[in-house]
């Protein structure tokens, strides 16, 4: 079965532990922690013993294939804790999670962690681990997602916060899950101590002064804000990559490359092609297509075309060969493609 991170604990508590896990994703916290509450899980039934394995470059499987068939002098539960940081065992390793699957050894649990997923991972192998034990794909949050998801972590850590104090800690650890969990921790921490109880609610103006910015962005998620069209969180995430140190010129590269993509689109579709066909032809993630339809409604081929136009003399400014703030010119570039009443400012 396929789990989200946040059903797995309530699955943990209503079931035995099941023979194998898979918990895999690109955000560590939620890997690490969805991978922890398994393995307290398996101490308390009795997984005495636990073995790691770093399945990387030239891992042998035959070893985890003769852990596991070996008699253990020490306890007759065991937890073979196995890292998969690509999330690709490759053929031999996907034969031996199969074979594994298909009969899986008594008293013993495989839980298997990796640092990256999509479904272009997915295969025979992981249909197997979540035909006889459960998947747990880890996404990556969407901006509307984190409120909830830092409203959970409040409430597990007795704090109860306005909806304004909510969305002012959402854009201060915007980008940076693992600072978000760490400032939770120390606002119960601070609350705590100051009150001596934590039912009051913590307004905005408390959790400015107790939380400090720790937002990360980076210019995937920069351009990923423009192109679904919300042209305030392009400008305030362009602004923490330039307090960050960023530079125009390295951040220039993604975009030109988005907005190329987005002008081969277009002119896929004015000449009446089937978008969805174009955009599998130019493998865009399945989870990004959302956003590419929004911005390719937005604006027509001959738009996107000026755009192209508007990074390379981006690019120039930024190098020092053409005229012009670059900060200032990729902001009005970003407000542009996120809001179409916007594009007369790449006129000014």
């Amino acid at each position: 079965m396929e789990l989200r991170p946040d059903r797995l604990e309530r699955q943990l508590a209503g079931e035995p532990l099941r023979p194998v896990y898979l918990v895999a994703g690109a955000e560590p916290l939620l890997v690490q922690e969805a991978a922890d509450a398994i393995r307290a899980k398996a101490r308390e039934e009795g997984y005495g013993e636990r073995e790691v394995y770093d399945a990387e470059g030239s891992f042998n499987w035959n070893t985890l294939g003769q852990g596991m068939a070996s008699l253990s002098l020490f306890a007759s539960r065991r937890l073979f804790d196995l890292r998969l940081p690509t999330g690709k065992p490759g053929k031999d390793g996907s034969e031996a999670l199969r074979e594994y699957c298909d009969n899986p050894p008594p008293d013993t649990v495989l839980l298997i962690t990796a640092q990256d997923w999509s479904r272009a991972h997915a295969g025979k192998w992981s249909e197997a681990i979540a035909r006889v034990g459960h998947l747990v794909a880890v996404w990556p949050l969407k901006p509307h997602e984190l409120g909830d998801w830092l409203e959970r972590r409040l409430r597990s850590r007795g704090l109860v916060a306005t909806p304004d104090a909510v969305q002012r800690l959402a854009d201060r650890v915007e980008g940076n899950l693992l600072a978000a969990a760490q400032e939770v921790d120390k606002l119960a921490l601070l609350v705590g101590a100051a009150r001596g109880t934590r039912s009051e609610a913590i307004d905005a103006a408390q959790m400015e002064k107790l939380v400090a910015d720790s937002s990360r962005f980076d210019v995937f998620k920069l351009v990923d804000a423009a192109l679904a069209g919300d042209s305030v969180r392009a400008v305030r995430m362009l602004s923490a990559l330039r307090a960050e140190g960023d530079q125009v010129a390295g951040l220039m590269p993604m975009v030109a490359r988005e907005v190329l993509g987005l002008c081969s689109l277009s002119r896929a579709v004015a000449d009446g092609g089937n978008v969805a066909s174009a955009m599998r032809e130019a493998r865009i993630w399945d989870s990004k297509q959302p956003i590419y339809r929004r911005a390719l409604e937005r604006h027509p081929a001959p738009r996107w075309e000026a755009f192209a136009a508007e990074c390379g003399r981006i690019d120039r400014a930024a190098k020092g060969r053409g005229d012009g703030d670059p900060w200032l010119l990729l902001e009005r570039l970003l407000v542009a493609i996120a809001d179409g009443r916007a594009r007369k400012l790449l006129a000014s």
